[in-house]
């Protein structure tokens, strides 16, 4: 025991005086949090709409103003024209036309079926179905604002509607914010752990430090775990930094046991350290290290559900994340912070993330005393 707390002080002691390393670990983390949570984020909040309105009737102001009256759509041009609509679009000046034929409100008035069209730019399918929903429940309540003044002037009783009452769980306001942070965490924490544990033990391979240690009287598990545990601290340590970031920047709201969160992470990060072990044991240079560990979080990042819902991927995909630690983790991350999830309704993932620890670490090991034997 004493052998790895020495081994542990003299890590420190080298990350302390590594000056390109010390920015990494503080600096990189608060960049990386607020940058990803305000560039990641799907929400459109404002849609420049080009109108043409063959109407001209009350009805059809009436419409444009309930779209104009939400804040998010913005009327840029107003033809009589639809080529100069498409032209708007085309220039990517406007992201949707939003056409009113003549005789609309005389189709209200007579009980018919009034139609509007409404074409998208879908260059950005993810951001055109967004527009087309927030569309849609304008168009729907306007509708029903026209069948509750169509009821006040009929006599004749009439037969009552359902009425749905929305109510979001977890995330009331449906900041995506409260999304994404979680989920940036665990890039956060991969990222620390994995490039800085695989770059510092291949360091030790370019000093040549390494064969020195290597003919000393320390174990191999001494020196594994005088390796990993400085940069799980670390790891652990930004951790913390980004949940309070988080919570004091973003009003995150941290529903789940704090202490849980960490165990988990521990628990992950183990993963992720073994991952980077068993990188720097096929390197032999840091530039070797940093690629191959990009190549893989890549990777992780993009097939982990952070961006896109793992229920919208082919199945093929869906198959290969059950290998990706990154995804079992925001997942935990996501359920314990946001909806106060227990130790038992992440069980399956903390199997799985266990499992994968000691595979990793164990052909860590059984690669590196390969390579130094």
């Amino acid at each position: 025991m004493r052998t790895i707390l020495f081994l542990i002080q003299k890590e420190f002691l080298q990350i302390r005086r590594n000056k390109q390393m010390l920015p990494i670990i503080f600096f990189v983390p608060i960049v990386q949090l607020l940058v990803l949570v305000f560039a990641a984020n799907f929400e459109v909040k404002l849609v420049y709409v080009t109108l043409v309105d063959y109407d001209k009737s009350s009805s059809s102001r009436s419409l444009v103003d309930k779209f104009a009256s939400t804040g998010r759509f913005k009327f840029v041009s107003d033809y009589n024209s639809e080529k100069l609509a498409f032209q708007e679009i085309d220039k990517n000046i406007a992201k949707m036309a939003l056409i009113i034929p003549r005789g609309f409100e005389r189709n209200i008035s007579r009980s018919e079926f009034p139609e509007i069209q409404i074409i998208l730019n879908a260059v950005d399918g993810a951001a055109a179905g967004i527009i087309q929903n927030y569309a849609a429940q304008i168009i729907y309540d306007y509708n029903k604002e026209l069948v509750k003044s169509m009821r006040l002037i009929q006599t004749q009783p009439t037969i009552s509607t359902i009425t749905v009452k929305e109510r979001y769980w977890y995330n009331p306001e449906l900041n995506f914010k409260f999304y994404m942070v979680p989920g940036i965490l665990v890039v956060l924490v991969t990222i620390i752990g994995m490039f800085l544990t695989s770059m510092n033990i291949v360091k030790e391979k370019e000093m040549g430090t390494i064969e020195q240690l290597n003919v000393t009287p320390i174990k191999k598990y001494q020196f594994i775990t005088g390796k990993l545990v400085p940069f799980w601290i670390i790891a652990m340590f930004d951790l913390a930094l980004g949940l309070f970031l988080g919570k004091v920047l973003f009003h995150i709201p941290i529903v789940g046991n704090i202490f849980l969160i960490f165990g988990l992470a521990s628990i992950y990060l183990i993963v992720a350290l073994s991952f980077a072990l068993f990188v720097s044991t096929v390197t032999e240079t840091q530039q070797q290290a940093m690629f191959i560990s990009w190549f893989f979080v890549v990777i992780f990042i993009l097939m982990s559900g952070l961006f896109t819902p793992i229920e919208s991927m082919p199945h093929w995909a869906q198959i290969v994340t059950l290998f990706n630690p990154i995804s079992h983790f925001i997942e935990i991350m996501r359920r314990v912070i946001l909806k106060g999830a227990g130790f038992f309704d992440v069980l399956q993932q903390v199997w799985i993330l266990t499992v994968y620890g000691m595979v990793m670490l164990i052909l860590s090991v059984w690669r590196y005393r390969k390579v130094s034997s």
